[in-house]
C-alpha cells in the first residue's frame, strides 16, 4: 500500500512547450522579430491587437501563394458558371423569347459573379487551412498575460520545437531584446 502512495504522490514536471515576452509598442515588436530573424529562430510568431506594416519582412517571411490560389479558383468559379449558363440556354434548351439572343454574357453576369465570389472564398478558407497548417490550440493560451494580444500586448512567442529553443537561454534572449513579462509557457 505504501508503493501504491508513493506512485500516486509522485508530481511530474510540467511540460514546457515554448516562451512568451511581451513588447511596449509595436516599433519595439518590429525591432525584435528583425532579432529573432537574424538570430536564426525558425518556429516563432508575433502577436499584436492589429496588423503592423512590415511584419513579414521583419520576420523573413515568403510572399504567400494564397492569392495565386484564390485567383485561379475565382477564374474556375467565373468560367464554370458562364460555360453552364451558355450550355443550358444556347445548347441544351435554345429558346428564343421576344427575339433576345440565346447567349447573353449581360444577363449572366450576376450568377457568373457570385460563383467567382464562392469559389474563391472556399479556397481561401480550405488554402489557409493547408498553407498555415492551422493549429486549434496554441501554447500561448496557456499564459494569463497573452489576454491582453487582442487589446493593448504586444508579444513574440518562441515554441519549445524550435531547434535553437532552450528554455533559460531563449528567456535571456527576449530579455536582452527588449521583452519585458518574460515566461515559459506550461501546461497547467
Amino acid at each position: 500500500m505504501a508503493a501504491n502512495e508513493a506512485v500516486a504522490g509522485t508530481a511530474h514536471a510540467p511540460v514546457v512547450h515554448g516562451a512568451l515576452a511581451q513588447f511596449k509598442d509595436p516599433a519595439d515588436l518590429m525591432h525584435a522579430a528583425e532579432k529573432m530573424r537574424d538570430a536564426g529562430f525558425k518556429k516563432w510568431d508575433t502577436h499584436s491587437p492589429f496588423p503592423i506594416h512590415g511584419m513579414d519582412g521583419a520576420m523573413g517571411e515568403k510572399r504567400s501563394k494564397l492569392p495565386w490560389v484564390v485567383a485561379f479558383f475565382a477564374f474556375v468559379g467565373f468560367a464554370g458558371a458562364l460555360t453552364l449558363q451558355w450550355w443550358t440556354s444556347a445548347e441544351a434548351y435554345p429558346l428564343v423569347l421576344s427575339g433576345k439572343p440565346l447567349f447573353s454574357h449581360v444577363a449572366f453576369f450576376p450568377i457568373t459573379f457570385a460563383f467567382a465570389v464562392l469559389f474563391s472564398v472556399l479556397s481561401t478558407v480550405i488554402g489557409l487551412t493547408f498553407f498555415i497548417k492551422q493549429a486549434y490550440h496554441h501554447p500561448v493560451f496557456f499564459s494569463d498575460n497573452f489576454d491582453r494580444a487582442s487589446d493593448d500586448g504586444f508579444f513574440i512567442s518562441v515554441e519549445a520545437k524550435d531547434p535553437q529553443f532552450d528554455a533559460q537561454k531563449t528567456q535571456d534572449f527576449l530579455r536582452s531584446i527588449g521583452g519585458t513579462n518574460i515566461e515559459l509557457l506550461e501546461e497547467k
